[in-house]
């Protein structure tokens, strides 16, 4: 018997410029595991895309056997809380992934509308322990653990044993990425490492590019600023690298971080959100505190000085990073859908 219709509402906006998102990389997988799965919306306007999820979510009202709503906590937010009263309205069942790194606030700013949508809801899919833990304090039961997934055999594992500072920042140019620290990382290495390297790979989402560009040539700082690529290419850049960081202020459990530990890319990031519940400190990567550009660097040097830690590091992370594999993530989905 055909299985029902599956919606799958996010922002799929690659092909404008964007990053790849969930709903385009889980909506593939889940259709090669038989599903038949409808994707909205990749209208690059805010009001129409949202008009647009709204559109298929009626118009399959009648085939569709859930929905599956990508949530975010900052303006993107509002998507799955509409979506979440449509669904209700029409009596779907809908199945929240909690995507945004800062959810913990919203159930505390929107107490009511956050328990009206979450409560309501099939499941809420929870890919990081640090939100299943969050949501568990404030009381929510119908959570589901299903981690953030990659295919481990397309990311070529080469085993570090010891680094250069040569490193490479992977993701969107938006100040809650705090960008502008990488630079000003790569600042600090240069006084001890004169030829030290970075690459930052992501397209422009706010100013944050643009003061990262000038405060770059006014330091006359060594950083290759490629945009946006494919995810092949960024894959083939990190042979060339020799470690990766995340400054980032707010996280959940970021998918660029699992492929640079599945490339064997030592990992220094800031511990904020959940990136402690995916890094294990000196174990499978580096922690170190949000915007605190020294330790940050210190945490980068030590890599560089000690290559026993990269190498228990390097090869740690892969074994982290496979965790995460589609083949042992799928069940967990075929357990909510089917």
């Amino acid at each position: 018997m055909k299985r029902k219709k599956i919606l799958y509402i996010g922002n799929a906006l690659s092909h404008k410029g964007a990053t790849v998102t969930s709903v385009e990389t889980l909506g593939v997988f889940l259709r090669k595991e038989g599903y038949d799965v409808v994707v909205s919306s990749s209208l690059q306007n805010k009001i129409m895309r949202m008009l647009d999820m709204i559109k298929t979510v009626v118009s399959h009202r009648n085939q569709a056997r859930t929905v599956l709503i990508d949530t975010y906590s900052t303006t993107n937010f509002w998507y799955g809380i509409i979506i979440g009263y449509w669904c209700r309205l029409l009596k779907l069942n809908y199945v929240p992934i909690l995507r945004g790194g800062n959810l913990p606030y919203r159930l505390k700013k929107n107490p009511k509308t956050s328990k009206q949508f979450f409560e309501n809801a099939t499941y809420n899919i929870v890919p990081s322990q640090y939100l299943l833990h969050h949501f568990k304090d404030e009381g929510y039961i119908n959570l589901k653990y299903i981690p953030n997934t990659i295919e481990t055999t397309k990311y070529p594992f080469v085993e570090r044993t010891e680094v250069v500072p040569n490193l490479l920042w992977v993701r969107s140019f938006a100040r809650l990425y705090n960008p502008i620290m990488a630079v000003k990382v790569l600042e600090e290495l240069q006084k001890k490492y004169p030829k030290v390297k970075l690459t930052m790979v992501g397209p422009r989402k706010d100013d944050s590019f643009d003061e990262c560009v000038a405060y770059s040539k006014a330091k006359n700082l060594n950083i290759n600023f490629t945009g946006k690529l494919s995810k092949t290419q960024w894959i083939a850049l990190g042979k060339s690298h020799d470690i990766f960081i995340s400054t980032t202020d707010f996280d959940n459990t970021p998918i660029s971080v699992i492929e640079a530990m599945a490339l064997g890319l030592p990992v220094v990031s800031t511990d904020v959100g959940g990136m402690p519940f995916l890094i294990n400190n000196n174990v499978d990567g580096l922690l170190t505190p949000a915007k605190d550009v020294i330790q940050f660097t210190k945490r980068v040097i030590s890599l560089i000085e000690d290559p026993s830690l990269v190498h228990k590091v390097s090869k740690n992370g892969r074994a982290k990073a496979e965790s995460f594999d589609w083949n042992q993530v799928k069940t967990l989905w075929k357990d909510v859908l089917d």
